[in-house]
This record gives structure tokens, sequence and C-alpha cells, in this order.
């Protein structure tokens, strides 16, 4: 029978002695301390058993909330999958399970224009040891660790989230520094920890650190003592001695590969540069963001605008295009006269009505002097998305990456990478 028993403390008071009996909460709220004692807790109360002293906090929730216990070290419960770090009988686990991903996002290869070998690289790594594993035996072994480093919007992350869909058979976990960082000391380490082991208990898995350069930069005399030692434990885990990372993939993402600490880098065995798109790949972007919306534009039009749009990332090409897609709202808003045209129903799209309304010139046969105020909601047909629309957004949005980190990143790829 698990003993433990849960005391109030207000800040202003001494919880005592004791290794891991600490103090929450702020001015005139009650939070709670756990500490094993002789008192039995009724049967089903807690879904584990407590076994040795806590050394970590019960976390505050509310004012005068009474607690069961939590600690890291205890033994982890067998919560259905993802549920762990919700408030089960008022347990709030300090482990990172709540960054594994349920809902796979709905990204497949074919989404990701161009690129083909940072997907051919994480093919290798993921999904080949999964479907044939035989062919990953003695010597030959799949990469465990992957660097994704370019210039920002370049898809790292969207390349991230189709591994998170197309690994449907392994655990997905998405970690950001909020996920590790703790305030109290030690925690953060522990974390890193146990973000692996459960990685282990749940292979095979998939680790995303985005931005891995905000917890892995370089070690210097002035960093603090705390992302000292968070460095220390992932280079442990990632590769330390009697650590198994069979079925383990750690995936990075950054923009300012240099400032990774060496050893770090040295861990992620394949780093991959993805870079500006190509012109081809550009204009495959324009078609997958457009996806069904009615346009007029033709191939030569999406041509055209792969080539107009030297120097622009997958994201600057997403703002251009949602820029776009606006146009014809524009034309709704500032219209003086509207026209009757023929178009589908808004309320059955198979049938044809001839009573909808488009903004049109003053001089077109047919014009209406009104705004659109006075059109009806369900008559209201807005024109197509046309090339002229997307030039004009194109004039109106400047690249974000500029000439001197492309030029910072072309020689890390150079000294240490391989080209996506």
């Amino acid at each position: 029978m698990a003993k433990a028993e849960v005391h109030e403390q207000r800040r202003d008071q001494n919880p005592g002695g004791g290794s891991g009996l600490r103090k929450f909460g702020g001015e005139g709220r009650t939070a709670g301390v756990a500490q094993c004692c002789p008192k039995q807790v009724p049967e089903g109360r807690l879904p584990f058993a407590v076994g040795e002293p806590l050394a970590s906090p019960v976390w505050w929730l509310l004012p005068r909330t009474r607690f069961d216990v939590a600690a890291i070290g205890s033994p982890r419960p067998s919560f259905p999958r993802g549920t762990a770090r919700e408030l089960h009988y008022g347990i709030h686990f300090a482990q990172p399970s709540g960054a594994i991903v349920i809902e796979r996002p709905n990204v497949k290869w074919s989404d990701v224009a161009g690129l083909e070998g940072a997907k051919e690289a994480l093919k290798e790594a993921v999904i080949l040891p999964i479907k044939f594993p035989h062919l990953f035996t003695g010597k030959r072994t799949p990469w465990r660790g992957i660097l994704l480093f370019g210039p920002p919007g370049t898809g790292k992350s969207y390349l991230a989230k189709a591994v998170a869909t197309e690994a449907n058979n392994s655990t997905f976990f998405s970690i950001s520094s909020s996920d590790l960082v703790s305030k109290w000391l030690g925690e953060s380490e522990k974390l890193v920890k146990n973000l692996f082991q459960l990685a282990r208990e749940n292979k095979p898995s998939i680790i995303f650190i985005d931005e891995i350069d905000s917890l892995c930069g370089s070690r210097s005399e002035n960093e603090s003592e705390a992302a000292r030692r968070i460095k220390t434990e992932f280079l442990v885990q990632m590769q330390g001695v009697g650590v198994d990372n069979d079925g383990i993939l750690v995936l990075g993402a950054t923009n300012i590969p240099w400032v990774l600490d060496s050893a770090i880098r040295r861990r992620f065995e394949k780093r991959i540069y993805i870079p500006l798109p190509e012109p081809h790949a550009r204009a495959a972007m324009f078609k997958l963001h457009l996806g069904t919306t009615q346009n007029s534009l033709t191939e030569a039009d999406f041509r055209e605008l792969g080539k107009k749009t030297d120097g622009y990332s997958g994201a600057d090409i997403s703002i251009i295009v949602r820029d776009a897609l606006m146009q014809p709202v524009r034309k709704v808003q500032s219209a003086t006269h509207f026209k009757k045209v023929r178009g589908p129903s808004r309320a059955d799209p198979n049938y044809m009505v001839d009573d909808l309304l488009t903004p049109c010139s003053p001089g077109d046969p047919g014009a209406i002097e009104m705004t659109w105020m006075d059109v009806p909601g369900d008559k209201l047909l807005e024109p197509v998305v046309s090339m002229s629309d997307m030039l004009r957004s194109l004039s109106n949005t400047k690249p974000t990456v500029n000439e001197h980190d492309l030029l910072k990143l072309k020689k890390f790829t150079e000294d240490f990478g391989q080209e996506g």
C-alpha cells in the first residue's frame, strides 16, 4: 500500500526540513507539499505506488487545492497514450509526455515542393527501418541524428510535419525549449533524461526539436550553469556510454547552425542544408497554396511567377498567395457597380442560377449601381484570382532572407553539411 500524505503550507510558514520538501504559491495562497509519512492512502486514490521521498515539487494549481502526489522520479503511470501531463486524480506530472503528437498533421511527402535530397534522407532514416527492418542489421544502422538547417521559411518544420504524418508507426515528439527548461534547480536535465527515456519506452520514436540553437548553443564562460547542464545531458542522452538509442531518431531544425555547440553538431550525423526553393519548386508552391480556389492562371503563368520570385522563401510565397487571394475580396469592397451573372448556387453547388451578383465597371452592360452592403449574402459571386492579382501582391511583398545570412549558411554547408 502506498504511503503518502499531502500537507498545506502558506508562503509565510516554514514547511520544515527534509529532502524534497519545498514551499510554493504566491502571498496569501495555499499550495501543497508532498512527503512520505505513515498515513495510508485509500486504495485507488493513487494510480501508482510512491515508494521513496519526493525529489520534485507538486505543482501549484488553485488556491486552497488539495493535492495527491507527483514526482519526476516516480514510476510512470499507465495512462492512455498522450494523456500524461494532464490532471488525473488531481495529479500534474512534470514529464514531457504532453509533447507526444497524437493528432497527426495531414502533410504528405507530395505536399513538400522540391527538397528531394532532404526527403530521401528522412525516408532512409525513418520509413525504411520500420518497413524493412531486416535491411538494417549488423553494421548497417539507420541514422540517429539529422539536422535540418537553412534560411527561415524554407520548409524545415514542414518536413517534420511530413515525417510525423508518414511515420505512422512511430511515436513523434515535438519539443521546444519551454518543454525542457525549468526554474527549479536540476529539473531541466531531468526533463531531458525523461524525454529520452519516454522515447525508448515508445520506440520507434522521433524527437523533433525546433530551433535547437536555443537549447544547444556553443558553450562559453558567460553562459549559465543551468544551460551548460542541459547541453551536457543532451550529449549524454544522444550518444553516451551505456545509452541505447536504437529505434530513436533525433531531428533538429535551426536557422543559425554556426552557433551550435561542436559536440552537439557531431552527434547529428546528417546535416542537411534546406536551401531557398528553385524556380520549378516555387512554381509548384504557387499551385499548392492556391489549392482549389477558382483562378484563371495557366501553366505559363505559374512558370513566370517561379522565375520572378528568385530569392523568395516558401513562407514568402505563401504570403504572396494569401495576399493575392484577398484581391477579389478587395474588389468587392471597392466596387460601385455590380451585374447579374450565371453561377453555382450557394445552397447547392451542382445547381446553376442566373441571379448572382459580381463586381463590374460602370460601363458594363447590365451594370447596377450598388455597394457590397446592398448585395444579399447568398447572391455574391466574387471574381476569380488572376495573374494581375498575383503580380500586384508580388510587387508589395519583399523577400525576408538577406544575402549575408545566405553566405554564412553556404559557408557552413561547405564545412560541415550536405545539400538538401
